[in-house]
């Protein structure tokens, strides 16, 4: 995975939990005014999938767009 990845929310699978937000090691991800995560340093990204990969609902996709 590429530095500064492309992140893709389903914000209807999104519950707004924050786990996301809480386990990204580069602290690029925030939530915004619905509590949804949103990348603000997408050039920081590490691209490590840890969103992703901890979403409880399925709702991150890293790499490309959500179908």
């Amino acid at each position: 995975m590429e530095k500064g990845s492309e992140f893709s929310l389903n914000k209807d699978f999104c519950k707004s939990c924050g786990i996301c937000v809480a386990l990204c090691p580069v602290h690029v991800l925030a939530k915004d005014d619905d509590g949804k995560p949103v990348m603000e340093s997408p050039d920081k990204c590490s691209g490590c999938k840890l969103c992703e990969y901890r979403c409880p609902d399925f709702a991150i996709r890293m790499g490309g767009k959500e179908e």
